[in-house]
């Protein structure tokens, strides 16, 4: 892909109510890009039996489909079905963190099966009673392994500052990676709405401040000051200037609608949000239509 245009896709986790199969079908043929798969109970299940044979699966579907795919972290309860995202990397208890690690390395590990562009994570919240420097040091502890195994499949780990967590924003997030060592592994995922939630500057300079560590962007409209993920439109966020800014990078990777308590509305929600990302940005509706015609090109060249 050349500098100036970008890739959108649209997240499993605002299409919980349709089967994966479905829900990739849908995406292939509204025009997406590609997909940001969450790792959940109801899709790709990351603890269920036979999960080598359901990757292939999944895999053989994105690649008949063409779509890129991004694995996603953030399913609520698929470690414990009583703690919202627990246990955390940050969990008093080891063996909570230590749980929260595999799962990570799993997902690197799906992520290379899959020939995902990246592997989306975040730090979790500080529990109570916990100060500040030990919530950092079970951090970076934790996420050892995790950029070890990314590092050994060359799949990027995507760390995403999150209201209210430990790594709430970029200044966050360059904190850990210079704790870190500035591994190569670790990179960046920038959530547009939080930037306009929590971030002092304007989203497109987000953008462009965070242009080196990019490897996954999610993209949603949002209001200052509340961390609510809203259809585009519903929010203050002026979008033409964000997606100008983000192919000016030369960003490669897919840049994901995000509207995870919207699953009611999923299918006529990804249809809009493809429409209106296309008219916010032409570009990427220019590139679309020659993606497909060099397919159907690709195509009918096979056909004997």
């Amino acid at each position: 892909m050349s500098p100036g245009t970008l890739r959108f896709g649209y997240g499993t986790n605002g299409l919980t109510d349709l089967r994966l199969a479905d829900a990739l079908g849908l995406l292939a043929d509204l025009g997406y890009d590609g997909v940001g798969l969450t790792l959940d109970h109801m899709h790709l299940d990351p603890l269920a039996p036979d999960l080598a044979a359901r990757t292939r699966e999944v895999a053989r579907r994105l690649d008949r489909h063409g779509l890129g795919v991004t694995i996603e972290t953030g399913a609520r309860y698929v470690l414990d079905p009583r703690r919202k995202h627990g246990p955390s990397l940050l969990d008093p208890d080891p063996a909570g963190r230590a749980a929260r690690t595999r799962l990570l390395i799993l997902a690197v590990r799906i992520a290379a099966d899959l020939g995902a562009h990246a592997v989306h994570c975040f730090s979790g919240v500080t529990p109570e009673d916990t100060s500040d420097d030990v919530a950092w040091q079970r951090l970076t502890e934790a996420f050892g392994p995790v950029l070890d195994a990314a590092s050994a499949t060359g799949i990027p780990l995507a760390v995403e500052p999150e209201p209210g967590h430990l790594v709430a924003t970029l200044a966050d997030f360059h904190r850990l990676r210079q704790a870190l060592g500035s591994p190569e592994a670790l990179g960046l995922t920038l959530d547009i709405g939080h930037c306009q939630c929590l971030e002092p500057e304007p989203p497109a300079d987000c953008v462009r401040a965070a242009a080196p560590w990019l490897r996954h962007v999610q993209i949603e409209d949002m209001r200052r000051g509340v961390h609510e993920h809203l259809p585009f439109g519903d929010g203050e966020i002026d979008f033409p200037p964000v997606l100008e800014a983000l192919a000016a990078t030369g960003y490669q990777g897919l840049t994901v609608v995000e509207l995870p308590r919207h699953s009611h509305a999923g299918p006529r929600l990804a249809e809009e949000s493809l429409d209106f990302l296309r008219r916010a940005f032409p570009g990427a509706a220019r590139a679309s239509r020659a993606r497909a015609g060099a397919a159907e090109a690709a195509l009918e060249g096979s056909t004997p």
